[in-house]
């Protein structure tokens, strides 16, 4: 039986489990998929419970990514450039990795029906989603831009992922957000944002909020939780074949 777990702060929204379910009816195997509240700072005791308990892995949510890169015994290099984890396998170590990056990656090609190399990207914000959108765009040739608040971590992240800071004049023509709900911004940056050609939110659902705030069309993060669900279960399945195979 595969059991698989979702872990964070707030979980109730989260779409994950019927998306994992769904993967697991779809393979022909029988599993679970449970969302479990837990706060900042219990990441790591949690996920040693998990795995004392028998699962076979778990994905990770606001506000636990970078505590799962710390627990995790061995990461992959998505996750070691990113510092931050949001998938977890149960094996003879913690093996931790993070598909944000490639969710995000996979929703813009789809919607853009081509691949993101040379197309200059914004990304709002410079937390552990943010990180891992910028390690793809990187890794796959795109001109990324950053915006924040605080011009230090700006200038870090820059730095981290040869991007560069939000422009003042000639803005980025594809946006991806990764600022929470409540998230204050400019009336420059709204300005921007509206002209922008393509707009998309990393949340979802009610938290997605973005599309008022702009007043135009804002491309919820539905697409991108499917792309980084999909990878999160290949990622699961692969690593289970293997342990399998011995």
């Amino acid at each position: 039986m595969m059991r698989l777990a979702l872990i964070g702060d707030p979980v109730e929204h989260s779409a994950s489990p019927t998306l994992h379910r769904g993967f697991l009816d779809e393979a022909g195997i029988d599993g679970e998929y449970v969302a479990i509240r837990v706060a900042r700072g219990d990441g790591a005791r949690a996920i040693r419970h998990l795995r004392a308990d028998g699962f076979t892995g778990c994905n990770v949510t606001y506000p636990l990514k970078e505590e799962a890169f710390e627990v995790s015994e061995t990461r992959s290099d998505e996750a070691r450039r990113a510092q931050a984890v949001n998938t977890i396998f149960f094996g003879r170590e913690i093996l931790g990795t993070t598909t944000d990056g490639a969710g995000a990656r996979t929703a813009i090609e789809t919607l853009l029906d081509e691949p993101v190399a040379l197309k200059r990207v914004g990304v709002l914000g410079y937390g552990a989603t943010a990180r891992a959108i910028l390690a793809a765009l990187q890794e796959n040739d795109a001109y990324a831009f950053v915006w924040g608040r605080d011009a230090e971590r700006v200038s870090q992240t820059c730095r981290r992922f040869e991007a560069k800071p939000w422009p003042d004049s000639n803005p980025p023509e594809i946006v991806v957000s990764t600022l929470p709900p409540e998230a204050s911004l400019s009336a420059e940056l709204i300005a921007q944002l509206r002209s922008a050609d393509m707009v998309m939110d990393a949340n979802y659902g009610d938290r997605s909020q973005l599309a008022h705030r702009l007043n135009r069309e804002v491309i919820a993060g539905d697409a991108m939780l499917e792309a980084q669900a999909r990878a999160s279960f290949d990622f699961w399945l692969a690593h289970l074949d293997r342990v399998a195979g011995g």
